[in-house]
């Protein structure tokens, strides 16, 4: 496990846990890519045991490709994810890779939801796929 410390762009909203590096995965479903204005988005999740956050940030539900309805959570101030997670009762927290201090030693293991991805998006090597969560 690792410690690991984020924050939104302008500082109102930080928050720290432990991650599995191992687990750290690169979503191509269709929500991660409106939610990023990119082709996907490089997550891990933290245990709700270890997840520390300071602020408040702004939430919106939204149900996601897989049919479950999911918890989108950002800054108010500067529009900076925070974490998504179920609706009720969270157990987990997804955060953002690329805004966490430890990005750059978080590379992704594993792609998800690949038949959402957009075609030239597959350039990537190194990278285990497989399609599904």
């Amino acid at each position: 496990m690792m410690k690991v410390d984020g924050r939104c762009q302008c500082g109102s909203i930080r928050y720290e846990g432990l991650v599995d590096p191992a687990k750290v995965r690169l979503c191509h479903c269709r929500d991660c890519q409106l939610f990023s204005g990119s082709a996907y988005r490089v997550v891990v999740a933290v245990d709700k045991a270890s997840f520390v956050l300071h602020g408040e940030p702004k939430i919106y539900v939204k149900t996601a490709d897989s049919g479950a309805r999911r918890v989108q959570s950002f800054c108010g101030d500067c529009g900076s994810p925070v974490y998504a997670s179920s609706e009720h009762d969270p157990q987990v927290y997804v955060l953002r890779v690329g805004c966490l201090t430890q990005r750059e030693q978080l590379a992704p293991t594993l792609q998800i939801w690949r038949r959402s991805a957009l075609p030239w998006a597959d350039q990537f090597s190194g990278i285990e796929s497989h399609d599904g969560q």
